[in-house]
């Protein structure tokens, strides 16, 4: 099959990535080219991003949660065929930055698995000759890898990027297509676990309008997109066949601003093993979904909804009774929050949650756990039986 891609990866966290790929889908989108996102990695956040901008749900590739044949299916079952448009994979973190001291989840490892080009992100803003020797550095580390080309980032005029262009083309031997401005219109704002979630932006449309606009401007669509035709042709195994249920079960999806952070094939996989999606929201709503046979309460941001939450009576009472009653639940991260007894904030403010564990969560400062990890269960689960081990990851600014 021949699916055009590219990766646009960036040479560390920081550098812009999200940006550059946020700008180049929504110009592309604009000029009518079909554009489907993916993102490297474990994140929620730059997908929703990805989504705004491409009219598309964003998917998430991980080489070190999932095995290479099942990130080939999951890429050829989602990204669009040649002639109904082209995939743009936003890496993450560095490009060579993986699992501990392997490449497995890198970006450099998915590019190999998908076999796409790979356009390196650099931030050009306090450099001149020493970007040909950054780019030449990622070019030549990994063998058998080669860069198809480099975007420069946060420059302050024209000028500064055709004298790193000429450096970079004539002593690394590497393409340029384009850059970006540094530019408070576009600027998108970090959190604790990254940017702050698209939802919570001020003014995104405008701020993303911008973005498309000077990507329009100053970064090379036409050649980004023929690089995009360039990648060969990919073959993967089909995604076994969806369960057809008289009587599915009912699973209830918490689905706010305060709970957003699911992976959209996973919840794919879900409906695909014969589950209907029932979403609510526990900011908003009264009551539970009639007819649940369980509960799916992923991550998000509660700490910033917390007053909203907790003031939601209705809704607290309403989970806690269900879960006393026996209901199956599956709650990481926030949605583990939001069952314990309370939640503390950045400012120390303490809101009053669902209760059904006694435990409590706070807030801190720095951050708590941050990488992959295994875990094996001790007991029975509704997950898999005691005994069964899991990859997962972690990142937390919180503390049970």
């Amino acid at each position: 099959m021949k699916k055009p891609r590219l990766m646009l990866a960036g040479a560390h966290s920081g550098v812009g990535k999200t940006s550059v790929s946020a700008g180049v889908m929504s110009a592309l989108t604009r000029r009518g080219t079909c554009v489907q996102p993916f993102k490297v990695g474990p994140d929620y956040i730059d997908p929703a991003f990805h989504t705004f901008v491409a009219g598309r749900k964003s998917r998430n590739l991980d080489s070190w949660m999932l095995s290479e044949e099942t990130v080939r299916s999951l890429f050829c079952r989602n990204a669009p065929d040649q002639g109904a448009g082209l995939s743009i994979i936003e890496g993450v973190m560095g490009l060579f930055d993986g699992h501990t001291e392997t490449a497995a989840g890198s970006s450099a490892h998915v590019a190999s698995i998908l076999s796409a080009p790979v356009v390196l992100v650099i931030n050009g803003a306090a450099v001149s000759r020493s970007a040909a020797a950054l780019v030449h550095g990622f070019d030549h580390f990994q063998p058998g890898f080669r860069l198809a080309g480099v975007i420069i980032n946060m420059l302050s005029s024209r000028q500064h990027y055709e004298m790193l262009k000429r450096f970079i083309e004539t002593e690394a031997q590497a393409p340029c297509f384009g850059y970006l401005s540094k530019n408070h219109e576009y600027a998108l704002e970090s959190r604790h676990l990254g940017l702050v979630p698209s939802a919570e932006v001020d003014r995104l449309a405008e701020r993303l309008a911008a973005l498309a606009q000077a990507a329009a401007e100053t970064i090379d669509l036409d050649g980004l997109a023929a690089l995009a035709e360039s990648a060969p042709a990919i073959e993967a195994a089909p995604l076994p066949p969806a369960v057809v249920s008289a009587n599915p079960a009912r699973i209830g999806l918490a689905l706010d601003s305060a709970f957003n952070f699911y992976y959209e094939d996973g919840l794919d996989l879900l409906i695909r093993l014969g589950a209907e999606l029932a979403p609510f929201s526990p900011m908003k709503d009264s009551a539970l979904p009639p007819g649940l046979s369980g509960m799916y309460i992923g991550g998000g941001f509660p700490e910033i909804f917390a007053a909203e939450l907790a003031a939601n009576r209705p809704m607290l009472e309403a989970v806690k009774a269900a879960l006393d009653d026996g209901m199956p639940a599956y709650a990481e991260c926030g949605g583990l929050m939001y069952l314990c007894r309370s939640l503390t904030d950045h400012e120390g403010r303490e809101y009053e949650m669902a209760g059904f564990f006694p435990e409590k969560t706070s807030m801190t400062r720095r951050l708590q756990n941050f990488g992959y990890v295994e875990s094996r269960f001790e007991e029975d689960t509704v997950l898999g039986p005691a005994g069964t081990k899991i990859r997962a990851h972690e990142f937390h600014h919180s503390r049970l």
